[in-house]
């Protein structure tokens, strides 16, 4: 019957038929916003994820990550290795969770409905929201204070005005917002844009590394032969919670990466797009960050790894001015698409008919403020092991729940119309919350955090999104062995796809 046909399928790409929306737009689980893209809105290409990654990538956490591990005590070529083996690791969870969003057109809260139920899914989507409003803060920060370093190198008095890099800050903050609430075409776009700009002036600050160490008859070679500087016995002490706070670097969108993927044209597109623009971007502009970071070694005496503070410190306006907007620009490019979309659509599934993706893009300003992102900033070890290694140890057993769940325990069949059901709909468990999932989740959690808090077990904690990702990985199928009722057979899928 007509009636039963809630999606439609072409090419492998899944959408809800018309009748099916028309049924759900008085369904209180339901908007415009976190309904399945329809396949004529599907227009992002290889170059267009590519140039996602490489805006987000090149950023400047991803420069103070490099140059932090060494300022922790890597060599140069060990924190390249770290960053590098990091991100390899990330991308296997990243293009799996990818491909529900392209397959199915749905966004992260509503892809984390499969596994907590329609209600339960909250709990995932504001636990990642929670952090992308910290890291929005982190990089409002940034920008804000590259703009102040603009705004000081052309007027000495503001540099020493106190308030300065306040106002520079909220500046740069409106402009984020601004943006982000236009929508995806306009990131889209900008992404497009911002990507090749920023491999110019990525080579850009290479040369003048270079040129820096030459006018203190210094080479590339001396900037290489920098030695690490950890405590002898203490290597794994520093690389394998470097390791863990790099994978947890984009572990954020390895969970929400279909709010991405779900524009994207077709599997194919997503999958050689990230491939390309992930691992590749990330390792170059870490060897920039390392690069410089030497450089600035032999040049000031001093290791300095926020680039902020490095732009401040050369001599020639022109020449930083232009390293200051690259900084802008490279946050731009990161903040809006990385730090905004999950939030945004995390708060306004909690209450989909009374909070749309707009509302959600001013919440998650505020947010970013009041999360206080100077402090997270206050030094390297701040950064690293306590922002990026902490929030890691949550999101790593969701990873490994969102893939078990998705290829293991639905073999990636789902019910669109279900998605936005109550309690009609397979996904609503029990009072909306599937209790075996939060189970899940808490257990996979408790050695990397007990890591934490007993010196015996640092072990669990210095590794702790990959032992939580295993645990959950396993665990989940176990747990959801018992339950049939979300699941469906292959003739309740014929009957509802036309």
């Amino acid at each position: 019957m007509e009636g039963l046909k809630t999606q439609r399928e072409v090419n492998g790409l899944f959408e809800l038929t018309e009748s099916a929306r028309e049924n759900l737009k008085n369904n209180e689980y339901y908007n415009d916003d976190l309904a399945p893209t329809k396949l004529k809105e599907r227009t992002w290409g290889t170059y267009h994820i590519a140039a996602l990654w490489i805006g987000m990538s090149v950023c400047i956490p991803t420069y103070m990550m490099a140059s932090g591990l060494m300022a922790a005590g890597l060599s140069w070529w060990q924190a390249i290795f770290n960053i590098a083996l990091a991100n390899l690791i990330i991308l296997i969870p990243m293009q799996l969770n990818s491909h529900a969003g392209t397959k199915y057109g749905i966004p992260y809260p509503v892809f984390a409905r499969l596994s907590f139920g329609v209600k339960g899914a909250h709990i995932a989507s504001i636990t990642r929201a929670i952090v992308a409003a910290g890291w929005f803060g982190i990089q409002s920060w940034i920008g804000g204070g590259a703009i102040n370093a603009v705004i000081g190198i052309i007027s000495p008095s503001w540099a020493d005005w106190n308030l300065g890099i306040w106002i520079a800050f909220f500046l740069f903050w409106g402009c984020n917002v601004w943006i982000a609430y236009r929508g995806a075409e306009t990131i889209k776009f900008m992404e497009a844009w911002g990507a090749p700009i920023l491999g110019v002036l990525s080579l850009g600050l290479l040369i003048w590394a270079v040129s820096a160490v030459g006018s203190v008859d210094k080479g590339i070679g001396d900037v290489l032969r920098a030695q690490a500087t950890y405590t002898p016995g203490k290597f794994w002490s520093v690389f394998l919670p470097g390791l863990t706070a790099n994978i947890a670097f984009w572990s954020t969108l390895s969970l929400n990466i279909p709010d991405f993927s779900r524009y994207a044209k077709t599997q194919k597109d997503q999958f050689r797009g990230q491939l390309l623009g992930l691992p590749t971007t990330m390792a170059l502009f870490a060897f920039v960050g390392v690069f410089v970071t030497g450089a600035t070694g032999l040049v000031y005496g001093e290791f300095i790894w926020d680039p902020v503070v490095v732009i401040s410190k050369i001599g020639n306006p022109f020449v930083a001015v232009l390293g200051a907007i690259g900084i802008i620009i490279a946050t731009l490019t990161t903040n809006i698409a990385a730090n905004v979309v999950a939030p945004a659509n995390g708060i306004s599934n909690l209450n989909p008919k009374k909070i749309s993706y707009k509302m959600g893009t001013l919440i998650t300003g505020l947010a970013g403020v009041a999360i206080m992102p100077w402090k997270l900033l206050s030094s390297a070890g701040a950064y690293i092991f306590g922002w990026l290694g902490t929030y890691g140890l949550f999101l790593g057993p969701l990873a490994g729940m969102y893939i078990a769940d998705y290829y293991i325990f639905r073999k990636k069949t789902i019910d669109l119309n279900g998605l936005f059901k109550g309690k009609d709909g397979r996904y609503w468990y029990k009072n909306g919350f599937n209790m075996k999932a939060i189970w899940v989740w808490i257990i996979s959690a408790i050695l990397p955090l007990l890591g934490k808090v007993v010196p015996s077990l640092t072990f669990f904690a210095d590794n702790g999104w990959i032992i939580g990702f295993l645990i959950a990985l396993f665990l989940y199928p176990v747990f959801m062995k018992s339950d049939s009722t979300s699941l469906i057979s292959d003739k309740e899928f014929s009957d509802m796809t036309e």
